[in-house]
């Protein structure tokens, strides 16, 4: 048997953490993905998926997704049923994260790390809110340029 959900979407609120009786974090959100192909009127359709992530990594999530940010879930689809306050029985169908991977750096990443970088003190001393340029790192920078010299290799040395 198998039960395996890969979903690549934006949130489309702040996740929601709680906890429960014993302790153990929760947190819900809903996930925004788009479908692959277009509908008869040539629009692009989006489903709203429900995903639960437990334990520490409710608590990551909490922290550092928002609305809007872009992440990857890979867990379960999980089918369960309550009765509501008017005695109606209702089915719910969720993701239970198993990862929940963070796929952009987000709109306040730089600003929430270096939350006081751009303060500048000006000549009376007192601190104004004119920012510093930040550096940001460019998705294109090698991350390996500073690990020492290329390795040559061959494709007769490759297994594949």
């Amino acid at each position: 048997m198998l039960n395996r959900i890969v979903l690549i979407g934006r949130l489309t609120q702040d996740p929601e953490l709680r906890y429960t009786n014993s302790g153990t974090a929760v947190a819900t959100f809903s996930l925004a993905v788009d479908r692959p192909r277009l509908n008869q009127a040539g629009e692009r359709e989006t489903d709203f998926i429900q995903i639960v992530v437990w334990q520490k990594q409710a608590e990551t999530v909490a922290q550092y997704l928002h609305k809007g940010r872009l992440a990857a879930v890979d867990g379960r689809l999980q089918i369960r049923s309550y009765e509501n306050k008017d005695g109606q029985k209702v089915r719910v169908a969720e993701v239970v994260a198993e990862t929940v991977r963070f796929l952009d750096r987000g709109e306040n990443s730089a600003r929430d790390t270096h939350s006081n970088a751009g303060m500048q003190r000006n000549s009376s001393g007192m601190n104004s809110n004119r920012r510093q340029e930040v550096p940001r790192p460019s998705f294109d920078d090698d991350p390996f340029a500073d690990d020492g010299p290329m390795i040559d290799i061959s494709d007769d040395d490759l297994p594949f």
